[in-house]
């Protein structure tokens, strides 16, 4: 063929394009190869490299200078030509085999996507730069080969340093922040695998720790796999550090590995269409809630503290999708979090902004609650009011605590957007939430009070002793003086009975109430006092200052829900703890009324603002009350001394009338105690242990006897060795004596005399009770009957 530059060749290409055979008819082998010159903007983007290759003869010339030679041009409109471009070719109406795949694949992972489509970049681009050399260069066997070369060397690149981060290289921290260095596709890809890894191979004493723990998620169908803090430190500790200090995007990572693992063993799991929620247990770091800070946002933290109030269950948007409101396309799935908002800018259908509605059929929800989590009553400082903070429930956690109930959280602790507080306080202001990972109930509150071997060892020594009961009762508020009945009983009171539970039909209290009433000065509020301080758990409330609501509990609507909910009272705080009111005489009538059914069944019933609800009230009531007149007359009887009725004072187990008695020589004692005391107490003399007085031998130091009431609660001593006879003997001829004045005797001082008997055998640590426990209750049954009486009767009684 001619050159193009020669006159005659636009018309000699012409009418080769006349005698052209038809594709269609022309074989395969035949058909020339389809090369189209590159755009004007690609011959711009040539490397000046590429034009050390090209010769002047070799490059093509613009096709302009050819139509100004060729005046009559090419005819566009000839209906052959048209016809000619969609007739069939088999060759090219075929897709090449070579490159089809058709097998079926699972869907990728995220890193996995991310890391195929960087090598088909630099596929593409190196495909381009190929394309150009074919077109314009001759020699171009060896720059194809260097770009296959790179093209291998990239992909090698990838897959080596992905095997290659190992721990060693995760904790080698290369961006701004650990969360930034977290999100790289490799640095999660090694995260990923060492958490699964870990998962596979941890073991203590030769046993896998989490493969029963999978087997029984999956054999029960579950969502939440527990991970122990100490045994991810000990064996990863570069991913406890990132989960202490990222725990969200750490705990994601833990979620899809724990998935993919347990799917891996059992592949029946993937079918339930469950996801998997890594718990952290045993965080180390207890912190309290008044502490918490800016510098604790957005790390892993464990609080404790007693739910006060609950919400109701509310969907969360998970997965969301919207609708275009112009073409109807539907957009999404896009995951919805408690950080960001989700906003659409446009629609990837019609290109429109807008507006888009929420496809509610298709959008995945997910449980949504808020409890109010407040600090205990025992870590609350003095004059302080108690604070709290809102915890998030999802998931599995939906319910799993109520309010009364003292529970620890470990927990992510972000700020939440809060539109009322931004209103008062202006926009920089943002309120705090802590989202919820695991929860754990202190079903036993002592368990919290570790007791190690030699305390174990000791406190069974003491038991041995056959004395130990009165050095117990001798260590109860060994600060005051006397009164020996209020201190054998508040001793019996702390250890308490065993409760009972019939068929799951009734219940039997197990606790023990006290009431102490006297005269002033007899310091009655300091043995309150005294057992606040040494309970495990006590709410110390005052007659005057406690109305009904704020013993039991109260109905309210939350201010942001607008939905009512129920808050704990004093009594429902101090569930499995000893409540203690001063001034119970000063209580309203209507107010202590409402404590009836919380002393004997210890169960507060709510019936408001259509909430029917019981919640529980398992705790000792120890109160303090005056006498009408402010002094305790012994010449009339019980109920003219007292402004309380017969249904309140049965719920009462034991009842110490206090009598501020004159008799020099006990004066003289009693000054000499307080005096003496004032002057070993004196502030610049308290640390100097010469000032203080010698240990008394007949009494136990108050730190071994908060651990050995810890130990004791745990026994449940069984009633046998009881005396029917002489019980049911001793209860006629008091219900007989009762007639005459005094405390009205009716079966609930039967019952109390057992659970006295239950209290003192498990002080000296017995499975079983005897005839000692029985006459101890018997002592102080009696003695607390007699005290109720007039002078002159008591008298006649005790003989």
């Amino acid at each position: 063929p001619s050159s193009p530059s020669s006159p005659n060749g636009s018309a000699e290409r012409k009418r080769a394009r006349e005698v052209s055979p038809d594709p269609a008819s022309t074989p395969p082998s035949e058909t020339p190869p389809l090369l189209s010159p590159p755009r004007a903007g690609d011959q711009e983007n040539i490397d000046s490299e590429d034009y050390a290759f090209l010769d002047e003869e070799e490059i093509i010339k613009d096709d302009a200078s050819e139509e100004d030679t060729d005046p009559e041009g090419e005819n566009l409109f000839d209906g052959d030509i048209m016809e000619r471009d969609y007739q069939p070719n088999s060759q090219l109406d075929n897709y090449d085999t070579e490159d089809l795949d058709e097998d079926y694949h699972e869907p990728m992972s995220f890193e996995a996507r991310r890391r195929t489509e960087m090598v088909m970049d630099q596929l593409r681009d190196a495909q381009g730069e190929q394309l150009h050399e074919d077109v314009f260069t001759r020699p171009r066997n060896r720059r194809r080969r260097r770009v296959h070369n790179e093209f291998q060397e990239m992909e090698t690149r990838l897959v080596v340093e992905e095997e290659h981060m190992n721990l060693e290289g995760i904790s080698i921290i290369k961006a701004s922040s650990i969360t930034e260095w977290i999100k790289i596709p490799t640095v999660r890809s090694g995260i990923y695998h060492q958490f699964s890894n870990f998962l596979r191979t941890y073991v203590e004493n030769g046993k896998s720790i989490y493969g029963p723990r999978i087997e029984e998620l999956t054999k029960d169908q579950l969502q939440s796999l527990k991970v122990d803090y100490n045994h991810l430190k000990n064996s990863k500790e570069i991913l406890a550090f990132f989960l202490k200090e990222s725990p969200s995007e750490m705990l994601n990572i833990f979620d899809e590995s724990a998935y993919d693992f347990i799917v891996e063993i059992h592949r029946g799991y993937k079918k339930l269409g469950k996801e998997v929620r890594v718990r952290i247990t045993d965080f180390p770091v207890i912190h309290n809630i008044r502490e918490l800070r800016q510098t604790h946002l957005n790390s892993l933290i464990r609080v404790s503290g007693i739910i006060t109030r609950r919400t109701g269950v509310f969907p969360q948007l998970k997965y969301v999708k919207y609708n275009c409101a112009k073409c109807g396309g539907l957009l999404g799935p896009y995951t919805q979090d408690i950080q960001n908002e989700i906003k659409l800018n446009h629609c990837i259908h019609c290109q429109s902004k807008g507006p888009f509605i929420l496809n509610t059929e298709q959008t995945v929800y997910s449980d949504y609650q808020k409890i109010t989590l407040q600090e205990s009553p025992g870590t609350v400082p003095a004059g302080r009011l108690p604070r709290h903070r809102e915890v998030i429930l999802l998931g599995e956690l939906i319910d799993s605590a109520k309010p009364g109930e003292e529970i620890e959280v470990t927990g992510v602790y972000r700020n939440n957007f809060d539109v009322s507080l931004n209103m008062k306080n202006g926009f920089p202001v943002f309120a705090t939430v802590i989202e919820a990972n695991y929860i754990s109930k202190k079903k036993d509150l002592f368990a919290s009070y570790q007791l190690t071997e030699d305390d174990k060892k000791i406190i069974q020594e003491l038991a041995a002793d056959d004395r130990i009961s009165q050095k117990i009762f001798k260590s109860i508020a060994p600060s005051i003086f006397g009164h020996d009945d209020i201190k054998r009983a508040i001793a019996l009171s702390l250890f308490g009975g065993v409760p009972k539970n019939i068929q799951d039909k009734h219940r039997l209290r197990g606790d023990i109430n006290i009431l102490m009433l006297g005269d002033p000065g007899t310091a009655k509020s300091q043995f309150l006092k005294y057992v606040e301080k040494t309970a495990h758990r006590a709410v110390f409330t005052t007659g005057q200052g406690a109305s009904a609501v704020g013993l039991t509990a109260s109905v309210r609507k939350d201010p942001i829900t607008r939905e009512w909910t129920l808050e704990a009272g004093a009594l429902v705080l101090a569930d499995k703890g000893v409540c203690l009111i001063d001034e119970f005489d000063k209580m309203n009538d209507a107010d202590r009324t409402s404590i009836h059914e919380a002393m004997e069944q210890q169960t507060i019933s709510i019936s408001k603002a259509g909430i029917n609800a019981s919640l529980n009230a398992r705790c000792a009531v120890i109160a303090a009350a005056n006498p009408i007149r402010g002094r305790y007359n012994t010449s009339i009887p019980f109920s003219q001394n007292v402004d309380l009725t017969e249904p309140i004072l049965s719920r009462f187990d034991v009842l110490c009338v206090v009598k501020d008695t004159v008799d020099p020589t006990t004066d003289e004692t009693l000054a000499n105690f307080v005096v003496d005391s004032h002057i070993r107490s004196h502030p610049s003399e308290q640390n100097n242990v010469d000032n203080l007085s010698p240990q008394d031998p007949n009494t136990i130091p108050q730190d071994l006897l908060r651990k050995y009431i810890i130990y004791a609660k745990q026994i449940t001593p069984q009633l046998t060795h009881l005396d029917e006879a002489m019980i049911s003997e001793l209860y006629s001829n008091l219900r007989k004596e009762a007639q005459t004045g005094g405390i009205p005797i009716t079966v609930r001082y039967l019952e109390s005399m057992l659970r006295l008997t239950e209290a003192h055998a498990r002080m000296h640590l017995r499975d079983q009770t005897n005839s000692d426990d029985l006459k101890v209750a018997i002592d102080i049954v009696l003695q607390s009957f007699f005290s109720s009486q007039k002078f002159s009767i008591a008298s006649k009684l005790k003989k």
